[in-house]
């Protein structure tokens, strides 16, 4: 995993885009079989909609629907974190790398369920 992750951005939208990219960057070279193909096509489609749903909260019309946009980060963000725990256990020898991910995961939902409440 790259050091992208470490130092935390206080800009959401950067920070949800290197969450992606490192998810992207994560599955590049995984070996792919009938248990990790959907496992990777999932975190995959999960871990980079995050910054896509965030974009558009930002964009968003209205304050219902910048509500709505956050809410979808907030199902997206949890989607990653149980997609990232299964593949512990088809990929154990990526722990390490899995754990940095989740731990991201888990900040960025805990920063959407934040935001959502507020709204």
């Amino acid at each position: 995993m790259t050091n992208d992750l470490k130092p935390k951005e206080y800009d959401l939208e950067e920070r949800t885009a290197k969450f992606g990219e490192a998810v992207i960057q994560f599955c590049v070279n995984l070996p792919r079989n009938e248990i990790t193909k959907p496992l990777i096509n999932q975190l995959i489609k999960c871990g980079t909609s995050i910054g896509a749903n965030y974009s558009e909260a930002d964009d968003a019309e209205s304050k219902k629907d910048f509500k709505h946009k956050i809410g979808i980060c907030k199902k997206e963000t949890r989607e990653s974190k149980h997609f990232l725990r299964m593949m512990t256990v088809a990929l154990p020898d990526s722990k390490d790398r899995l754990r940095k991910l989740w731990s991201e995961a888990k900040e960025l939902n805990l920063i959407f369920n934040s935001i959502y409440r507020k709204v």
